[in-house]
């Protein structure tokens, strides 16, 4: 859980002195276009931002109330390699929400050890759910894909109260060969330069 205080003072020269400080300015923002002021603690959040995706729900304690937030956007210092902003977006629980979770494909595949080459397709899905039931990433298992079979929404498996709202015929991976040579060319090749010797 990230610790905030609400920030009363805004500006260029406000900003850096909560940064010298060793915090971060952010806003909250919830679904009705509410806007909170806050900042965070600069190696709490970086140590979260380490672990989470754009589907990971943080808890932030800002007074006596706590929210669960997705951090939606944050500003690189390309100089200091720094955050230097964060937006959080809340969400509200007890209500579905819709959302983008990554995908990440798991081990060695099966078509690889054949001469294939693993091609990723779409990197994401959308899904429909209750803030508690979001998934931070989708976990997809590639070891058993060989040369010339693929891997579509419709093959991943989500817990009954994740609703999956992206197309089921998107590819998420396929394995191809790494040339256009395949075995079924290679062997036509083979037969018409026997039958030209004949």
């Amino acid at each position: 859980m990230l610790n905030a205080n609400e920030r009363t003072a805004f500006g260029k020269t406000a900003a850096a002195k909560i940064r010298k400080a060793g915090r971060i300015p952010a806003v909250m923002y919830d679904g009705h276009g509410k806007a909170v002021s806050l900042d965070v603690d600069e190696r709490e959040f970086m140590k979260l931002f380490k672990v989470v995706t754009e589907s990971t729900i943080v808890k932030i304690q800002l007074g006596d109330k706590d929210y669960e937030v997705f951090i939606k956007e944050f500003q690189h210092n390309i100089v200091t390699d720094k955050i230097e902003h964060v937006d959080f977006y809340e969400v509200e629980r007890g209500k579905l929400l819709r959302t983008k979770v990554k995908i990440r494909l798991q081990g060695a595949p099966e078509g690889v050890r054949h001469g294939g080459v693993l091609e990723a397709g779409i990197s994401e899905i959308e899904v429909e759910c209750l803030p508690r039931n979001l998934p931070p990433r989708i976990v997809v298992d590639v070891s058993a894909l060989d040369v010339n079979h693929s891997l579509h929404v419709r093959d991943i498996t989500l817990p009954s109260d994740v609703t999956v709202l992206t197309s089921p015929d998107m590819t998420v991976a396929a394995i191809k060969f790494a040339s256009n040579d395949t075995p079924a060319a290679a062997s036509t090749e083979e037969g018409e330069g026997e039958a030209k010797a004949e």
